[in-house]
């Protein structure tokens, strides 16, 4: 599994927001991605997921250019805002459609469903609620089980922690990092909250303006002066 972007290009009007000549994501890897805002990150993300066209260059998983070839879609796991949510759905029947867009029958969704009960503490599943009626919060865990529940082999996360309490938080980052090391997920996440992506990635991706000003390797923690130093000195 390799995330391969080349000479990435998108142009909105007469201002750049992603320019990103070279870039790769190797299997395994647990990459955070940081930025002020504007920085491009959800952008960027998009771009992976083919759902904005690039002006330029190309985004390549496993080989195959995500804008030419579908086959990387059965294989990643994705959730930038509640866009990817139905509205009209129970989470079950959410769940269930998830299930059937990636050929997973009902029986194996409901067992995977049992690792996330930490995170949805008996608010979500046996409600009766439409998700549209669900909180925000609750709205986000939705569909960040939605994208881990496939077992994905790439895993894209836009701001997993917003709207969520300080345990939901701990139980997601936990989440993460349990499917990154014990089904060798690849994953990228974007976050506001350095603390967070500082203790769990093992690789820290700092953008500003669209491109990639720094690229970090994170032992134990080690990005986080770097990180702290930087955003320090932008304020």
């Amino acid at each position: 599994m390799e995330i391969r972007i080349e000479n990435l290009k998108k142009i909105y009007g007469e201002k750049t927001v992603i320019d990103i000549p070279e870039l790769a994501l190797n299997q395994g890897e647990l990459v955070g991605l940081v930025g002020n805002n504007g920085a491009g990150k959800t952008t960027l993300m998009r771009l992976m997921l083919d759902l904005i066209k690039a002006d330029g260059g190309r985004v390549l998983s496993n080989g195959n250019q995500v804008d030419e070839d579908e086959a990387w879609k059965k294989y990643t796991g994705s959730f930038i805002d509640k866009s990817f949510l139905i509205d009209y759905y129970t989470p079950e029947e959410f769940f269930d459609f998830i299930g059937n867009v990636y050929g997973i029958d009902a029986d194996t969704i409901t067992g995977r469903l049992s690792q996330f009960e930490s995170l949805m503490r008996d608010e979500i599943i046996g409600t009766g609620k439409y998700i549209r009626n669900f909180s925000e919060g609750n709205r986000q865990k939705i569909g960040i089980i939605a994208a881990m529940i496939i077992n994905p082999d790439f895993l894209i996360l836009d701001e997993p922690f917003n709207y969520l309490d300080p345990s939901s938080q701990i139980t997601i980052a936990k989440l993460i990092q349990k499917i990154n090391k014990e089904l060798g997920t690849t994953v990228l996440l974007s976050s506001h909250n350095l603390n967070f992506v500082s203790e769990i990635s093992t690789r820290i991706i700092l953008m500003e303006k669209g491109i990639v000003l720094r690229d970090i390797s994170n032992v134990d923690g080690s990005a986080e002066k770097e990180l702290q130093e930087y955003f320090e000195g932008t304020e």
